[in-house]
């Protein structure tokens, strides 16, 4: 059994958070018992009496055969219990809208976790279809602009990275560290991240980092079709975006005072 800081890892929480998580990774794919306890190693009898009380208990969902299992609406309410405590997240919403008014285009607010960035918050364009990108979602920090903005804040040795290949979401992503390095000293020089296509075919992202704690651990991005991305306007996003995080980083609570949580 691990440990950290010297204290027993409880083993039923630890499976109990697996499934939580194998079943929120799955989206609209539910999962049978078979399924889970062979992802997980669990006896299926284990496995089975696990799933009947996140069941009662609202994390989990069943369907009317009570063969197929998916994640809960309690799950939704905690996530936004994360949104709705988090003083940072609720600063910067208004400059999500002001960014959104002024560019008519996808802006996002996402936060480096591990070797992902997590959405936030996104305010969506009423130009065209929308992305893959969602409040709640993970997306490889290499693959995309708010991960690469977030990464080449950080010494080369010290991204968070997972071994190599890295994984591919479209074939213009990084697979390799030396061709996202190569991209980070660029994004490092220019002060923003560029991800041409590297996350969803057919969509560039800009990329801002928020350095209101040092390495930023929060950024923004600006979302465009390639489609009708012409030079003129990939320079009023990026000056735009640039104002937009000259603001909240000027704007934005002392830190003073608030939760530091690790």
């Amino acid at each position: 059994m691990s440990q950290r800081a010297g204290v027993p890892e409880v083993k039923s929480a630890v499976r109990t958070v697996a499934v939580l998580e194998l079943l929120a990774e799955r989206g609209d794919r539910p999962a049978r018992l078979r399924e889970l306890a062979d992802a997980l190693g669990v006896p299926r009898s284990s496995m089975y009496a696990l799933l009947q009380t996140l069941v009662e208990c609202g994390w989990v969902r069943t369907d009317a055969t009570g063969s197929l299992y998916g994640i809960g609406i309690r799950a939704l309410l905690t996530g936004t219990g994360y949104l709705d405590s988090d003083v940072r997240v609720r600063a910067v919403r208004p400059y999500l809208d002001e960014a959104s008014d002024a560019l008519g285009e996808t802006i996002h607010l996402a936060r480096l976790d591990g070797s992902d960035v997590v959405y936030l918050a996104t305010r969506e364009s009423h130009e065209y279809l929308r992305t893959i990108s969602r409040v709640g979602r993970r997306v490889p920090a290499h693959a995309g602009a708010l991960g690469k903005a977030l990464l080449a804040e950080r010494p080369d040795h010290e991204l968070p990275l997972p071994d190599e290949p890295l994984s591919a979401t479209t074939d213009n992503t990084h697979t390799t560290r030396a061709a996202l390095l190569a991209d980070l000293v660029e994004t490092r020089a220019r002060g923003h991240s560029v991800d041409r296509e590297e996350t969803v075919v057919g969509i560039a992202g800009f990329g801002f980092a928020l350095r209101y704690d040092t390495p930023a651990v929060d950024a923004i991005s600006c979302s465009v079709p390639v489609s009708r991305l012409t030079d003129e306007h990939e320079r009023h996003i990026v000056a735009v975006m640039r104002e937009i995080r000259a603001k909240i980083e000027r704007t934005l609570p002392s830190s003073r005072g608030e939760v530091m949580w690790r």
